[in-house]
């Protein structure tokens, strides 16, 4: 066995940094979001998975650093699915949050007094939050073309129908409560979108592990605590990017600069929008541990009956809530 310069009891398993404390998930999630993942090709991108596959499997490398390995790792973490494997779509990756995000929500805010644009950017946005909660959904549970459909239709219906409603409520109140259109329709989405993305997670259970990992079973009542994690997760994450920006915005359009050049609004704003999603998205995907856990006497009765009789010693189990 090759073992090379680099002992093999580093565990590249788990991410580098203490999942426990909130500042640990941080500094993951800023690296796994880092938008700069986004220009790896495909071949830096499969050379990062070869390391990381062979280090698992006891072959190291030669000349590799330590440093080099868990970068190797971040990058393989950043492109490939934890469960399944897959390589992630580009835009569905957490590395395209801020950008994709910074586009598109910096259209919301610029053109939320038009019709058409509200229903337009609303459909956009959906249509990016589909393939994002596809792809970052717990890989154990497959999800039918029929579950995709009815999941983007209603949060698209949900979100759009939300900002329509919120428009004509807001149509004669200061320019400025309208500017929070956006935000109220994202927020009404994501709480649409994630659950029915992942319904079939909620019928049929996801996989619950014991602190070393051995599998116990399969639990809805996991799946239900983890996608109200990421919904929150994810409306506090709209929000940074979806209120300061207007209100900025709102002053900044009363000055010269501006008021000579309103074509600059939209870039503005933008710039705005992409520069708070490079801070919210980590810290709240840090918001809560990516290997999030339930006590035992939560589960099922059927599933705790199971862990008692095979692992009676288990008060608190672990699964994936997904992104």
């Amino acid at each position: 066995m090759e073992t090379g310069e680099l002992p093999l009891d580093i565990n590249i398993h788990d991410p580098r940094w203490d999942q426990n404390t909130f500042m640990g998930r941080a500094k993951h999630f800023f690296t796994i979001t880092n938008p700069l993942n986004l220009l790896l090709s495909d071949q830096e991108l499969h050379k990062a998975q070869t390391i990381v596959k062979n280090y698992k499997a006891g072959i190291v490398t030669p000349g590799l650093t330590e440093d080099e390995l868990w970068r190797a790792k971040y990058r393989y973490d950043s492109a490939f699915h934890p469960d399944t494997d897959q390589k992630i779509y580009l835009i569905g990756r957490m590395s395209a949050q801020a950008p994709m995000n910074m586009i598109i929500c910096g259209f919301m805010l610029t053109f939320h007094r038009n019709f058409a644009s509200v229903v337009f950017w609303q459909w956009v946005n959906q249509s990016f939050n589909a393939i994002v909660n596809y792809s970052n959904r717990n890989g154990n549970v497959t999800v039918t073309e029929k579950q995709l459909g009815v999941a983007y239709m209603s949060a698209t219906t949900g979100a759009v129908v939300t900002a329509v409603g919120f428009r004509a409520l807001t149509k004669h109140l200061p320019s400025l409560v309208a500017c929070f259109m956006p935000l109220t329709a994202v927020c009404a989405a994501n709480c649409i979108n994630v659950p029915l993305m992942r319904e079939r997670e909620i019928r049929m259970g996801i996989p619950v592990t014991d602190d070393s990992g051995h599998k116990l079973g399969y639990s809805s009542k996991a799946a239900q605590k983890g996608i109200f994690q990421v919904v929150i997760s994810r409306i506090v994450m709209a929000f940074p990017s979806l209120t300061i920006p207007p209100l900025l915005m709102t002053e900044l359009e009363k000055k010269d600069f501006l008021k000579r050049r309103p074509w600059l609004s939209c870039p503005v704003q933008m710039g705005m929008v992409g520069f708070l999603q490079l801070f919210a998205t980590p810290l709240c995907c840090a918001i809560f541990p990516q290997r999030s856990s339930i006590l035992v006497k939560y589960l099922e009765p059927e599933l705790r009956a199971q862990i008692k009789e095979h692992s009676p010693n288990t008060e608190v189990v672990y699964f994936n809530k997904g992104l």
